[in-house]
This record gives C-alpha cells, sequence and structure tokens, in this order.
C-alpha cells in the first residue's frame, strides 16, 4: 500500500514575478492531466503558504468562489494567469486623474506610495467576496507584519501552539494585507474576526519573502510526521547581475534607498537577502531531516526583470522566459511531482471506496 503523503506547496513574495511560480504550477497541472488526473490544486496539496504575491496565488487557489459549486476554488490557474499578464498593468499604473490628485496633496511625491491601493481592493472584494480564511478548502498560511502591534503575523485556518483555533480574517483582506508592499501601497487596515478588533498589516515580505519553513512548522502543529511531508517551494526569481554600486548608493540618503525609480533599493536588498537566507536554511535545515523531502525550484532573472511592479508587455515575455527555463530545467522532477500526486490522488480514492464499502456492510 502506498504511504500517505502530506503535499506542501510554498509560494515566494516577488510583486508581479509570481508569473514564474505560476506557470510552473501550470506545468504541473498539464502533466496532472495527462495522466488523467484533473483535480484542482487545493485537493492535492494538503498545505499551501504564501507571502506577498504568493499569497494572492494560494489564496486563490484554496478560497471557495463566491456564489461558485461546493469545492469550487476563488481562481483557475488560467484566470491567475490572465491577472498576471493583464489585470496586473492596472494595479501597477496611476491614472492621470489619480497623478494629479496626489501632485496637488504631495507637491514632491517624497512621502506617498506608488500605487492607489483602491483598484487592488475591489479586485480583490470581486474575487473573494466575503469568505473567510475558516472556509478555506485547504490549509493556508499567508504572512503579514502588524506595524501597531510590532509582530509578525501567521493568518491561517490551522492551529495554534496550544492546539486552539487562529484568528480568522477574511480573505480578501488577508490578501491585501500579505501584498501591502511598503512604499508601493499603503498599509491594510483589517478586521480580526475573531478578536473583534482592526489590525493594521504590511506585506510579510519584510520579514518572510519564503515562507517554506513557516509552512513546515505548521505541519508540526497540525500533527504531521516528517516522512508524511513533501514540500514543493516555488521562488520568483533573482537578479544577481544587478548591482547597486558603492559609487552611487552612498549619495543616495534616505530617500534614495526608497526610490522606486531605482528599484527601491533597500526592499530589493532586504527582500533578497531573506529569500537567500530562507533557502539556505530550508536546504540544510531538511537536508538533516531524512524523512522531509524539499524541493525549490528558482531561476536567474535579467536585471531589468527584478522590479515587482514591472507590468510591462516587454517584463511578462522576460518573466515568462524565465519561467519556462525552470520547466525545461526540472522536467523530470516536475514528472515525478505529478506521478506521486497522481499515486496519492488513485490512494484517495480507494481509501474513499473502501470505507464505503465497510459503511454498506
Amino acid at each position: 500500500m502506498t504511504q500517505k503523503k502530506r503535499f506542501i506547496l510554498s509560494i515566494d513574495g516577488g510583486g508581479v514575478r509570481g508569473l514564474i511560480p505560476l506557470r510552473v504550477l501550470e506545468s504541473l497541472e498539464a502533466r496532472l492531466g495527462q495522466r488523467g488526473v484533473n483535480k484542482p490544486f487545493h485537493q492535492m496539496f494538503d498545505l499551501m503558504a504564501g507571502t506577498s504575491t504568493g499569497g494572492l496565488i494560494t489564496a486563490g487557489l484554496s478560497a471557495p468562489r463566491p456564489g461558485g459549486k461546493a469545492g469550487e476554488a476563488a481562481a483557475t490557474i488560467d484566470e491567475l494567469r490572465a491577472f498576471y499578464e493583464r489585470e496586473a498593468r492596472d494595479i501597477f499604473t496611476n491614472s492621470i486623474s489619480a497623478r494629479f490628485a496626489r501632485a496637488v496633496t504631495n507637491p514632491l511625491g517624497l512621502f506617498d506610495e506608488t500605487y492607489d491601493a483602491r483598484p487592488l481592493e475591489k479586485l480583490l472584494k470581486e474575487r473573494f467576496g466575503w469568505t473567510s480564511m475558516a472556509s478555506a478548502l485547504t490549509k493556508l498560511v499567508l504572512t503579514a507584519y502588524d506595524i501597531e502591534q510590532r509582530k509578525a503575523v501567521f493568518m491561517t485556518n490551522g492551529l495554534e501552539e496550544n492546539g486552539g483555533r487562529p484568528d480568522d480574517y477574511y480573505f480578501w483582506q488577508a490578501v491585501r494585507a500579505t501584498t501591502a508592499a511598503p512604499s508601493y501601497f499603503e498599509p491594510a487596515r483589517v478586521e480580526n474576526l475573531s478578536r473583534k478588533r482592526e489590525e493594521a498589516l504590511v506585506d510579510g515580505g519584510v520579514f518572510m519573502k519564503d515562507p517554506a519553513i513557516a509552512a513546515y512548522l505548521e505541519t508540526r502543529k497540525l500533527g504531521w510526521e516528517d516522512d508524511e511531508i513533501v514540500i514543493l517551494s516555488l521562488g520568483t526569481g533573482r537578479a544577481s547581475e544587478r548591482p547597486f554600486p558603492y559609487s552611487e548608493a552612498i549619495g543616495w540618503g534616505a530617500l534614495g534607498w526608497m526610490q522606486p525609480s531605482k528599484g527601491v533599493p533597500i526592499l530589493s536588498i532586504f527582500s533578497d537577502g531573506q529569500s537567500q537566507t530562507a533557502e539556505y536554511q530550508a536546504e540544510h535545515l531538511f537536508g538533516l531531516m531524512d524523512n522531509v523531502t524539499y524541493h525549490r525550484l528558482d531561476t536567474a532573472l535579467e536585471p531589468e526583470a527584478e522590479d515587482m511592479d514591472n507590468a510591462r508587455p516587454g517584463n511578462i515575455i522576460l518573466l515568462n522566459g524565465a519561467a519556462d527555463r525552470i520547466i525545461r530545467d526540472n522536467t523530470v522532477l516536475l514528472d515525478e511531482l505529478a506521478d506521486l500526486l497522481k499515486a496519492q490522488v488513485e490512494t484517495a480514492e480507494t481509501d474513499a471506496q473502501g470505507s464505503d464499502l465497510v459503511h454498506a456492510a
């Protein structure tokens, strides 16, 4: 009998670069279809974890679709791809009227967020409605940071350390929070449904761009055993050949370090350093744990493709090219994962049939 496995999906932050891990999932979905498996990902991944854009993807795949059929997710892979390739341009574009209004209220434009959050909030409300994370179709972890209470927040429908139920949030607000990248969007004001209070949250990427270890710790709280766990961690690319020259940095000052036209250097460095550190720690931690299966897929990016808000058509082509390289270089691994997921689905179906027969007897 095939041993039961717990499949964990972890997706990094990275703005519009979320197109890269999404394309990897699209390739995995196609491989499963070739094997006769046409189930949604929430029926195959026992837990999903996401930061920022990764939170948007995992929430889309695990939240119930408002007004949809039972078990229907809020978004399909195709719908999410359409978001990154087309709708993201509206999110990362300020209208002429918005620019004018900001110029009046803040002439120098030094102390305002780059983008108006209202178009994003409108899209999230339409996609997620007013369902809460407690209704998720699989286990889920989204990261954020509370700027008022000064603490990391893990929004989940799993368990607390003491075995109690975690705080609950509306899905659309949770996604708004995990994608509230400082300097790009204003902090999110969200409702903590369990504690009946409002919280001010920003993007979880300020402390955890790569949530793979957070996902693993969640499995421990759920009581899952190491030999059950298979982690697929998907990155959003790194532009290691895009340096920040010393000769320029020494003259930036506080505003220069936060300047969007330079790619917001301080955030880029923080997120890149955190991602590299988390990846290093995960590889060594899981390498020491013989029973945990861990796969990390990421790639190098062209320097001009690093900006998280670059949704222009030319950059979308570059991001698709980066995804193609990951898929090409990991063909064998993706086939193996598809085979493992297929075997898991067949085992679950066999167990369900056996249970039905016992019940009928």
